[in-house]
């Protein structure tokens, strides 16, 4: 005998209404109904809900998309649970679809309510509690979003103020070099007016300028020395200069021997230009190399500054499409750029790319935000000391970006907490707890991918999959 109503006392027996009283009972049991469902799909994840489900009999399973993929996340033939249209009390305050897909593992019998008839029952006969859960869903939802909006902003600024210091650095140093380079072409044209005198011959002045051009040859050739051996070389220069009576000849001593000068070379110079020029051609290859020195470093600091700006505008992408198809070696070399200033002295960065790996479609802006997170988790794992290790490749169709610290690891029972939100493991008031929720967001819901953690004493490793080829 089949039947498309439960009666009241038949409803009492399952477990979600056995404590409502008689009138609650008698308007499910006119406003429910049974349905029965061969093995098959009841609903898809995804779908507009519709409706909310208690199982009479049967076996189901209740299933979440994965890659693409149905991952089952349980299955059950206890009588008397639910699935479906649970956020129905909130009405048209959130999108109502289904969480997950339900299918019938064996031919079923259900209990079932309309979405509206199941909101309108929890919303009248519970409103104490439905006030709440409305505070809490509504309440989580809205912080969440501005907490992450603060996340983000704190970010940004401290990644404003990393790269503000880091191109401080090379600013500063092209304007000092600019300062006093200023003073050595002053003292140059001091040198070029005693020619001008005529105090200097045509063919002194040949061997001079030979002097000047070879001297500039020799900064590129001059050997990377160590502390100690730049002060045995500056010192070896320093007696030679003052053997010949050259003034201020430890304040010359030192350009020289950046400039690859040794006594040798300037033995030879003597003979050239003879005993009573020998300070004048010094102090004007002195000058010649201080110059140079002094352009060469205005060059790196200039080139250094292009860099950063390049490097800030890769991890902003703020000129170029919200998706588009990137390269993430060149988004994570950004990111570290930008975040140099922020890993202390003693951690040793390794960088393990697999350069074979292809392009791929992504929101570049939104994963530089993810390597960020994992970064500065990372870093603040390990302290003041330790290796991190970035590594690429590829993996059944998909590019993995993994980031290992060497830090004290996760501990067991707060791994599968990790991505929730506002949960951390760090002191009230130094983090939100959204990096890694907005992490697995971005990779997860944005881009079809995967994060994974494997986390032991001294190796913890975040892996972040990303599909090669675009969702179709």
């Amino acid at each position: 005998m089949t039947r498309d109503r439960l009666t009241p006392d038949e409803l009492k027996t399952l477990f979600l209404f056995e404590a409502l009283d008689d009138q609650k009972l008698e308007w499910l049991a006119e406003h429910g109904r049974v349905e029965r469902h061969p093995a098959g799909v009841v609903y898809t994840e995804g779908e507009e809900a519709t409706c909310f489900y208690v199982l009479l009999s049967g076996t189901v399973s209740l299933g979440r998309q994965v890659h693409g993929d149905l991952v089952e996340v349980t299955r059950t033939e206890q009588r008397g649970v639910y699935a479906g249209a649970m956020q129905a009390y909130l009405g048209n305050q959130v999108e109502q679809r289904y969480p997950g897909s339900l299918r019938a593992i064996t031919d079923c019998e259900f209990f079932v309510l309309p979405a509206p008839e199941f909101g309108e029952l929890m919303r009248k006969w519970f409103p104490m509690a439905m006030h709440l859960l409305e505070g809490l869903f509504l309440g989580m939802r809205n912080q969440q979003t501005i907490v992450g909006e603060r996340e983000r902003l704190l970010a940004l600024g401290s990644l404003s103020a990393g790269l503000t210091h880091e191109l401080n650095n090379p600013a500063s140093a092209a304007v000092r070099a600019t300062s006093v380079l200023r003073t050595r072409i002053a003292g140059m044209r001091h040198k070029l007016a005693m020619i001008a005198d005529g105090r200097l011959d045509g063919s002194q002045l040949r061997v001079l300028v030979d002097l000047q051009e070879d001297a500039v040859k020799r900064i590129s050739l001059a050997p990377n020395l160590t502390p100690m051996q730049t002060s045995d070389a500056e010192d070896a220069l320093g007696e030679w200069l003052e053997s010949r009576d050259i003034t201020g000849a430890w304040d010359i001593a030192p350009t020289l021997v950046a400039g690859g000068v040794d006594a040798p070379w300037l033995e030879q110079v003597a003979a050239t230009v003879g005993e009573e020029y020998v300070e004048g051609a010094v102090r004007w290859i002195t000058y010649t190399l201080d110059t140079e020195l002094l352009m060469n470093e205005i060059d790196d600091s200039v080139n250094r500054i292009s860099t950063l700006v390049s490097a800030a505008k890769q991890y902003s992408q703020l000129d170029r499409a919200p998706h588009q198809v990137v390269d993430v070696h060149d988004l994570i070399k950004a990111t570290l750029v930008m975040l140099n200033g922020k890993i202390p002295k003693g951690i040793t960065v390794v960088k393990d790319f697999d350069r074979s790996i292809p392009p791929i479609p992504a929101y570049a802006a939104e994963l530089n935000q993810v390597w960020t997170n994992l970064i500065d988790n990372a870093v603040a794992a390990m302290g003041e000391s330790g290796t991190l290790t970035i590594r690429t490749g590829r993996v059944d169709g998909q590019i993995f970006v993994e980031v290992a610290d060497t830090g004290t690891g996760i501990e067991p029972s707060i791994r599968p907490r990790i991505f929730e939100p506002f949960f951390t493991t760090k002191p009230v008031g130094e983090g939100t707890g959204l990096g890694l929720d907005i992490s697995y967001r971005i990779v997860v819901n944005k881009h079809h991918g995967d994060i994974r953690v494997d986390s032991s004493p001294g190796d913890t490793r975040f892996r972040v999959l990303l599909p090669i080829e675009p969702e179709s």
